[in-house]
């Protein structure tokens, strides 16, 4: 059973052209489809070719798929792997999984997503995801002008802690009523008339909008767990000739988001650099093979308010500036 779901379930890459004792790292991503994990493979594979490491790869086959994601990381171990990446899909059913690697000398980085505690893992090289929230909340509290507000907040799934803070930073940069970036649960002021969840997914993300709308057609801002999400409220708000309406904030800062920022169907949307993010997991890994220092704590690795339009008060940068920057940035 085991050997057929890996077999079935695991996208798996091992280099040849190395030498024997080049050290071996392994990524483990949600899924293989989501372009920020595509470029975040890219990065991996780039900075392990340029260190003349060994990159073994696997991706759930959806969000949320933890059973592939333990299956990857034993099999990983079992190849040699002294440093694992991982973007969690569970945050607390993967720590087992995590613990018995650790206890065999692998380190286990995180990236993007935490675990549920973060000390589960070595160490945490992720955006700011309350922040990320935070700036497009004030983004918009300010493109709105002072007008009475009507919120559709279309969301990950419950329990996640990346969904989790970028919810409630959005709505503390709002100024609204909101929980702190330590909670897994989702604030929900009067303010927000609608909340639904999408998996972060476009279809999903239509279909939430729609059903939004038909609870509250006064809606007037939009705020999107990432770019896929927000291009299906887009779409719904559209179908319901409302889209010039309604303000749309996301965060992600896919090169097609910045694009859908330059094209007026999001209003703004808060930058991340999964590139970076992999290719400095990839170092820490190198480096722990080689020399045994493991890396630790939380490392920021960077956020980015692009905006259509700026406005007072709130640090932004154009839709160029994303373009050139888009998931690349090292």
């Amino acid at each position: 059973m085991r050997t057929t779901l890996i077999a079935s379930a695991l996208t798996l890459a091992l280099g040849s052209a190395f030498a024997a004792d080049a050290p071996v790292i392994g990524l483990i991503t949600k899924t293989d489809t989501n372009p920020f994990f595509v470029k975040m493979k890219e990065g991996a594979t780039e900075e392990a070719k340029a260190k003349g490491a060994k990159l073994m790869t696997a991706a759930g086959k959806k969000d949320g798929d933890n059973a592939t994601q333990v299956a990857a990381i034993e099999n990983m171990v079992a190849k040699g792997a002294k440093t694992i990446l991982i973007t969690p899909s569970d945050a607390k059913a993967i720590i087992p999984a995590i613990k018995k690697a650790q206890d065999k000398g692998v380190q286990v980085i995180a990236l993007d997503s935490p675990t549920d505690p973060v000390s589960a893992v070595d160490a945490l090289f992720a955006t700011n995801n309350y922040k990320a929230g935070e700036l497009i909340g004030q983004y918009a509290k300010v493109a709105m002008g002072g007008k009475p507000v009507k919120i559709a907040t279309l969301d990950l799934f419950p329990g996640h802690p990346v969904g989790a803070q970028r919810h409630n930073g959005f709505l503390k940069g709002y100024g609204l009523q909101s929980l702190d970036a330590a909670s897994n649960e989702l604030a929900k002021p009067a303010e927000v008339v609608c909340m639904a969840d999408t998996d972060g997914n476009q279809a999903k993300g239509q279909t939430a909008m729609e059903n939004c709308l038909q609870k509250n057609p006064d809606i007037n801002v939009v705020y999107t767990i990432n770019e896929p999400a927000a291009a299906g409220a887009y779409n719904a708000l559209k179908k319901a000739g409302k889209e010039k309406d309604v303000i749309i904030v996301s965060v992600d800062g896919g090169c097609q988001g910045v694009k859908d920022v330059a094209a007026g169907k999001i209003a703004a949307t808060s930058q991340q650099y999964p590139l970076k993010m992999a290719s400095m997991g990839v170092a820490a890994g190198v480096e722990y093979a080689k020399g045994g220092k493991k890396a630790s704590g939380y490392v920021d690795t960077g956020v980015t308010l692009i905006a259509g339009k700026s406005v007072a008060g709130v640090d932004s940068k154009d839709t160029k500036t994303g373009l050139d920057l888009c998931w690349g940035n090292k």
